[in-house]
């Protein structure tokens, strides 16, 4: 495969397509070449620290990016060709067979209006419905994500909600009209490990009873590994690893990847130092010749300074983006443990794990 072939293609038409997508100013790419798919009623986790351009790429699916930013490369929704589409097209897919859901439910929520009001409107944009079947269409919305005593709750104002059931009132209303994609930016920022949990179960029931499609942007590694079935790493606003998630989390391949997961706590480690990545992520408009981590990857070689890495297999779906691939140990969370923020010369020889 190449970085135009991603991983997780089976012969049969993706529901969503992305192909070289790229986003950027007069000045920098930020999004630089994006390729994957997303299956119907798959969930595909995109990750990576902040400055990635997880929320960038998310937006630019369904043309709601800033003014100032510019997109390329190829965005097909069931066939359907958005990337560089007037909003006229976009206006057609928007909350009918692609849905949004983004971190701030209060940036969705109007003040002024009843939640129960803004999801009936919601439902009569798209569906031709009379004010009472709009407004029960609603309450089964409200209902369908778990809020308690929806036909009465559906009557309260977004400042009555909690965090937790705001989040998912912007859920419902993102589903109402049986979508057949749903883009979640970080879904559960700012909410409580307990509500986080309850918010993505109910993403995955969603997901397992309607067959609707969910991608998922997220920093958090652990929500990716416990919910989706495939994950796209992205650094510097490239794709560094993707395939399966349970064969790229315990196997990773590119060095970043590796060290996301060696960084992670663990309960049979509270008392010892936590592996990190040493440095910072670069700036869009500055980046380092070759391969943009290699500036903070322990095993840079001389190759990586003179190119960036195309994606290559590392069998089963499972693609990585590193010169070296192939001859680092397996897991290359290895190269992050012995030595936390330190860098080996590239000199150094990489020692296999046993």
């Amino acid at each position: 495969m190449t970085s135009t072939d991603p991983a997780g293609t089976t012969g049969a038409e993706p529901l969503l397509s992305v192909r070289d997508l790229r986003v950027a100013t007069d000045s920098a790419e930020i999004v630089r070449g994006l390729s994957f798919d997303v299956a119907l009623g798959e969930m595909l986790a995109v990750v990576g620290e902040s400055g990635a351009g997880k929320s960038l790429t998310a937006r630019a699916l369904l043309g709601l990016l800033p003014p100032g930013l510019r997109v390329s490369g190829s965005v097909r929704l069931e066939g359907v060709e958005l990337a560089g589409a007037p909003q006229r097209v976009y206006r057609r897919v928007r909350g009918r067979r692609v849905a949004f859901v983004p971190q701030d439910a209060l940036s969705v929520l109007s003040p002024v209006h009843t939640v129960g009001d803004q999801l009936a409107l919601a439902a009569r944009s798209v569906r031709r419905l009379g004010r009472r079947a709009a407004w029960d269409h609603a309450v089964a919305a409200l209902d369908r994500v778990g809020i308690p005593d929806a036909a009465r709750r559906a009557r309260a104002y977004p400042h009555e909600f909690s965090g937790g059931m705001r989040q998912r009132a912007v859920i419902a209303m993102a589903t109402v009209n049986d979508p057949a994609l749903v883009v979640a930016d970080e879904p559960t920022t700012a909410l409580d490990s307990a509500v986080q949990a309850m918010i993505l179960r109910m993403l995955a029931d969603l997901r397992e009873q309607a067959g609707l499609a969910v991608l998922l942007v997220t920093h958090d590694l652990a929500v990716a590994a416990g919910h989706a079935d495939r994950v796209l790493v992205m650094y510097a606003g490239r794709q560094v690893e993707s395939g399966p998630v349970g064969r790229v989390l315990r196997h990773p391949r590119a060095p970043y990847t590796g060290g996301l997961i060696a960084s992670l706590p663990r309960r049979e480690a509270v008392d010892r130092r936590l592996p990190v990545i040493g440095g910072a992520p670069p700036h869009p408009g500055a980046l380092p010749p070759g391969c943009a981590f290699s500036p903070r990857c322990p095993a840079a070689a001389d190759a990586c300074q003179d190119r960036e890495p195309e994606p290559g297999e590392a069998g089963d779906g499972h693609l990585a983006a590193c010169h070296r691939l192939g001859e680092l140990p397996d897991p290359v969370t290895d190269l992050f443990q012995a030595t936390p923020g330190a860098r080996m010369t590239p000199s150094e020889p990489v020692q296999e794990s046993r």
